[in-house]
């Protein structure tokens, strides 16, 4: 069995409300890319990548350009030899690790296919029947953050992601922390997220004036040695996002004493075959793992929640619907949140189908 055929398209995803964070960053509309291997067999594997716009050192409109220069790799190679092909891959095109992370999907979904079995068992094997979800709150008025909290809390979520920054006002983002926390009562998880735009003062006088509070505070600053500064200057828990991006960053983040979570997400890593050492790290290291991706839609949230569904017990402090947030829904088959909790899709692979017709025409094929 050998990949004989490449697909990709790109969809626009546009947020059901725009996701505003620190240093001007919005979250609208946004663009995703969903790649297809065939195999000579009639097996079809699919992957999904979606870059937020100056988040991550990704670009989306470079992702066809990097599926073009790997497609020579790609085609004639087995789909069973992940490792080996995604390897390969390294060497002959350095970073771009979110492009990599389609390829590396869509090969763990047609490898699903082959063996009938879903991708939580390849994973490691089932270890819950479904898994919590936390829900993202965009920064905004205070008192409209927590009406939000109030919302989500009523379906069921029980973990809140504050976004802060916007205003680069360290009162306001208390405010904000302050606001939520009262808002959900005791006993949910609360934590504020600056996706590294606050400076080491401005995280430290905003995490003083809630350390009274049950809150975790999630990448206030660009570095790890800021964001552990930070800790130490608060006594507040502190969540690993962006700098978490491959073993050696885990690594530092738990010698510099900062890594009490930590969101391991597909495109940061380069795919679900990394993504399983990221997590056996984590695990080993003591941190409690979010697992999900920077953006998208039904595909890249189905391979998230099989990496959720395989993480060992103890070790998982939630994942997110990210398709929940956004439209249009790729998958008609893809799974949704039941009373703040959602479970991985069932079947072989990825579990899921992508409706041909949202996806319109593609923007490469090759063979």
């Amino acid at each position: 069995m050998k990949v004989n055929r490449l697909t990709l398209w790109t969809v626009d995803l546009t947020s059901h409300e725009t996701y505003y964070m620190a240093e001007g960053k919005t979250c609208a509309t946004v663009i995703s890319h969903v790649l297809c291997l065939e195999t000579d067999t009639g097996l079809k594997g699919w992957g999904e990548v979606c870059p937020i716009p100056h988040y991550l050192p990704a670009f989306a409109g470079g992702v066809p350009s990097a599926i073009e220069e790997m497609a020579p790799e790609i085609l004639g190679m087995s789909p069973l030899g992940i490792d080996a092909l995604m390897r390969k891959l390294d060497t002959f095109l350095l970073g771009h690790n979110h492009a990599k992370s389609i390829v590396d999907m869509a090969l763990w979904d047609l490898y699903g296919h082959a063996t009938g079995l879903p991708l939580y068992t390849l994973l490691g094997g089932r270890t819950r029947n479904d898994m919590p979800l936390y829900h993202s709150i965009t920064c905004i008025a205070p008192n409209e953050m927590a009406r939000i909290a109030t919302e989500a809390q009523a379906t069921g979520i029980n973990q809140f992601q504050v976004k802060l920054g916007t205003d680069a006002n360290w009162e306001a983002d208390a405010e904000r922390l302050i606001k939520v926390r009262e808002a959900v009562g005791p006993g949910p998880l609360v934590y504020g997220d600056w996706n590294c735009g606050a400076t080491r003062l401005q995280a430290t006088r905003t995490g003083r004036a809630v350390a009274h509070l049950d809150v975790m505070l999630e990448q206030p600053c660009k570095t790890l040695e800021d964001c552990a500064a930070v800790r130490q200057a608060t006594g507040l828990p502190i969540k690993i996002d962006e700098s978490a991006f491959d073993l050696a960053s885990l690594l530092r983040a738990y010698e510099l004493g900062c890594l009490d979570a930590v969101a391991l997400k597909l495109s940061k890593f380069g795919g679900l075959s990394v993504m399983r050492r990221a997590r056996d790290l984590s695990v080993h290291l003591g941190a409690e793992i979010c697992a999900e991706c920077t953006w998208g839609s039904d595909i890249v949230t189905a391979a998230s929640l099989h990496f959720a569904a395989s993480t060992p017990h103890g070790s998982l402090l939630n994942t997110c619907d990210l398709a929940s947030y956004v439209a249009p829904r790729l998958c008609p088959d893809a799974p949704v949140r039941q009373n703040g909790r959602i479970a991985p899709p069932e079947g072989p692979g990825l579990g899921i189908t992508p409706d041909l017709d949202t996806l319109g025409s593609p923007i490469l094929e090759m063979n």
